[in-house]
């Protein structure tokens, strides 16, 4: 005789199938696996021993095989490996973004954005008289049809300037950002995993300038004892290394990468939780973890001012507590005029989005 199972009830997952609940807790697993499928697999059946995730008729085998027959997974018969298709690495991108934008969504505390009218490409709900000089594509036709109703009747029905009435638009500034990713070995000490946050802020953001903003640029740029680009499609594989922190590196590759892009506006963005510990002298490396060298921070604040000169505004979120790590990056923040954020992990996100939707309106006069 069948029988039946109650468990406890969640909003959130009603009118969601059994695949797709699982699908949601999979694709955060990849993210923390760094796209390992077999471990993030694993990982789903210990949770589903203690959690009961599956039933009798939706078992796990049933969620890989959907998941191959989805697109979602790829297997390499010869190797006899399981891997992530691209489908997957958009899906965890759009996951990041709706986890991270959802929850902006919920609160506009310590939102300070300001929404000015201007002559742009995006419209807004407001309307004005018409003014000399006004564009023509701004007049709100339906508006000003209303108008010269009211003001002259029907039967004699005629337009005039005085009825008409303009869409107001806001201009949306082109952006072009570099994102830098500390990568250094400190990122998984001390028992939290800061990388992973990082990485989902990255993805999220590159899901929101492709998807919202595309005709900005978004290049990314790890940093260990060197720096280097990644693509958006790498970003789910991304792993801490053995490194220190070559913040200079990144920089200089941030730089370089900046002025090739014909964007006026250029902007940086750092993720980082330590100190600058480590500088490519030559071929070798000078590297010094034990309190900050003023041969390695002099070098980034050279490259502050540079970045100042080139009107490269830098925003730093530094993921440290450390009284000395503040009042340096206080005084790197002062010599580029950028911004700095002491930011939590839960909320690092937050900080990210805000600050550069706050960017991408600018008044027009």
């Amino acid at each position: 005789m069948k029988g039946y199972h109650f468990d406890k009830f969640d909003p959130r997952l009603e009118g969601k199938t059994r695949f797709e609940q699982l699908l949601d807790i999979f694709m955060q697993l990849l993210t923390y696996t760094s796209g390992d499928v077999g471990e993030a697999l694993s990982w789903m059946n210990e949770l589903d021993k203690q959690y009961q995730l599956t039933t009798d008729e939706y078992g796990m085998g049933d969620f890989i095989d959907e998941l191959k027959e989805k697109g979602y997974l790829t297997e390499d018969q010869q190797k006899g490996e399981i891997r992530i298709t691209p489908k997957t690495e958009q899906g965890i991108r759009k996951k990041s973004l709706e986890e991270i934008f959802g929850k902006l969504k919920k609160s506009r505390e310590g939102d300070h954005h300001t929404f000015k009218p201007g002559q742009g490409d995006e419209l807004n709900p407001e309307s004005r008289p018409f003014r000399f000089g006004d564009m023509l594509e701004q007049i709100d036709f339906t508006e000003s049809i209303r108008n010269a109703q009211i003001n002259h009747g029907i039967d004699s029905f005629h337009i005039q300037e005085d009825d008409l009435s303009i869409k107001e638009t806001d201009f949306k500034s082109q952006t072009s950002t570099v994102l830098m990713i500390d990568i250094s070995h400190s990122m998984i000490l001390y028992g939290e995993d800061r990388i992973t946050p990082a990485k989902k802020v990255a993805m999220a953001l590159s899901e929101l300038i492709t998807t919202r903003y595309p005709k900005d640029t978004l290049d990314i740029v790890v940093f260990g004892n060197d720096a280097w680009p990644v693509e958006i499609k790498d970003l789910p594989y991304l792993q801490v290394g053995p490194y220190h922190t070559n913040t200079v590196a990144g920089l200089e590759l941030a730089m370089d990468i900046l002025r090739r892009r014909k964007n006026p506006n250029k902007q940086i963005f750092m993720i980082t939780d330590g100190k600058p510990t480590c500088l490519k002298v030559g071929k070798r490396y000078y590297k010094n973890s034990f309190g900050l060298d003023r041969k390695v921070t002099s070098r980034c604040m050279n490259l502050a001012a540079q970045c100042k000169k080139l009107k490269i505004p830098i925003t730093t979120f530094m993921i440290a507590t450390d009284p000395y790590l503040q009042r340096f990056v206080q005084e790197f923040t002062e010599t580029n005029n950028g911004k700095a954020f002491f930011a939590s992990l839960d909320k690092l996100g937050a900080f990210i989005f805000r600050d550069f939707e706050s960017g991408k309106r600018k008044t027009v006069y």
